[in-house]
């Protein structure tokens, strides 16, 4: 007598999992290569990767879908399943970890040494041209005060040097960052007070930050500050406090390291 085998359906669920999870990976990639290269708009770019975060929720939607039929109806797919799922957690990760930063740190993108007196950027022709017109807003005093609190490590540097020698160690510092300098004023006039404008970028977006760093003198040495500005959205995220207290480290090594 032959046995009847009954062959349980395969979830489609599981199916359309890995299939959305495979496309909402691909849609990131594209979102981040457009953005990143610049072949679109910096808002189309994250149109076009938010596109993707609601490909892959969807993804992930159906993949604990899928696991739940196959769990309870002994349905076929399990690995389809799972595939989507970790191809969903893949595209979303970035995204979550972003989204943490902005529960737990201040929602601020302009962030500097000196939050009384912040380094102003330059409106010269060299600098405007490097920054393609564009000069980072000031904002009053009050709105600064949160970072001391979230970034206690961004505090100026006072360092026993000249002006002009911690001017010179600064350019260095942030040339060895992969910083590009717009322009380098030296020390003098009334305050005696030399400056460095720059532009940064975002790891992986590549999204440009305006950067200013001040040097004055003092009574014995000088005080440099540093403001460095994202110019696109409101939240940095944390990023522009890395790159000072980046740039403070590598000061202290480049001023270690110079011979005056």
């Amino acid at each position: 007598m032959r046995r009847l085998i009954v062959e349980e359906p395969l979830s489609q669920a599981a199916v359309w999992s890995r299939r959305l999870g495979w496309f909402a990976l691909l849609v990131a990639a594209a979102g981040v290569l457009l953005t990143r290269l610049q072949l679109v708009e910096w808002f189309a770019g994250l149109s076009v990767i938010a596109s993707a975060v609601a490909l892959a929720l969807l993804a992930l939607a159906l993949s604990v879908t899928a696991l739940v039929f196959i769990w309870q109806e002994g349905q076929q797919g399990l690995a389809l399943a799972v595939r989507g799922g970790v191809l969903a957690l893949v595209v979303l990760g970035w995204p979550a970890f972003l989204g943490f930063k902005a529960v737990v740190l201040p929602r601020m993108n302009d962030i500097s040494t000196d939050v009384v007196d912040p380094p102003a950027f330059s409106r010269s022709a060299q600098v405007l041209a490097a920054r393609a017109g564009h000069v980072p807003r000031e904002i009053a005093t009050d709105e600064r005060l949160p970072q001391r609190d979230a970034y206690a490590d961004v505090v100026p540097i006072y360092a026993e040097l000249s002006p002009e020698d911690a001017l010179s160690v600064a350019e260095r510092t942030a040339r060895t960052l992969g910083w590009e300098i717009a322009e380098v004023r030296q020390p003098g006039g009334r305050t005696g007070r030399g400056q460095i404008d720059a532009v940064d970028h975002t790891l992986l977006l590549r999204f440009p930050d305006d950067i200013a760093i001040r040097v004055t003198p003092r009574a014995e040495g000088t005080k440099v500050d540093v403001r460095s500005v994202s110019r696109y959205g409101v939240h940095d995220f944390g990023v522009n406090a890395e790159r000072i207290a980046r740039f403070i480290a590598e000061f202290e090594l480049q001023a270690r390291a110079a011979q005056f």
